[in-house]
């Protein structure tokens, strides 16, 4: 699979072990930043990045990565069309994508060890949105409605 992948400061090391795990395992994994440990960077400028590569058709899937995943998880939520979720458990890496169509996995560096997190990218990797199931299209579309109304 085809992904982006994005971190601040506090998510860097991470993302590189990350984006290593996933390279290896045969996938395309764009990065989109930062590419140092930069203590002044700012977690909605790579939120941002992520959102816009996934709306601009680069990859139909992402990774973002902070010190708490929240940062980054409520920036690109406000970009139309992305449905990042916080996942620290595999349950969820997968049943994210699987009942809710989740795009964007969100990992806390400072929350979780790099072992946990390449099994939570790989569960979503794998993870396919269950469209056949009336009631998991039924939530999706009200999602998206709710979306639609919030849209400028």
């Amino acid at each position: 699979m085809k992904l982006v992948i994005g971190s601040d400061h506090a998510g860097f090391a991470m993302k590189e072990e990350v984006h290593a795990s996933l390279a290896a395992a045969g996938h395309e994994v764009v990065d989109l930043g930062a590419f140092k440990c930069e203590p002044e960077d700012d977690y909605p400028d790579f939120a941002e990045r992520v959102g816009e590569a996934i709306k601009g058709g680069v990859a139909p899937r992402g990774i973002l990565i902070c010190g708490s995943g929240v940062g980054v998880c409520v920036a690109a939520n406000k970009i139309p069309g992305i449905r990042a979720g916080i996942c620290h458990d595999t349950y969820s890496a997968h049943q994210g994508v699987e009942h809710d169509d989740m795009n964007v996995l969100v990992l806390g560096a400072r929350i979780i060890g790099s072992a946990l997190a390449f099994e939570l990218a790989h569960a979503f990797i794998g993870a396919r949105f269950q469209s056949q199931e009336p009631r998991f299209v039924r939530r999706f579309k009200k999602v998206l409605a709710i979306e639609a109304k919030y849209e400028r």
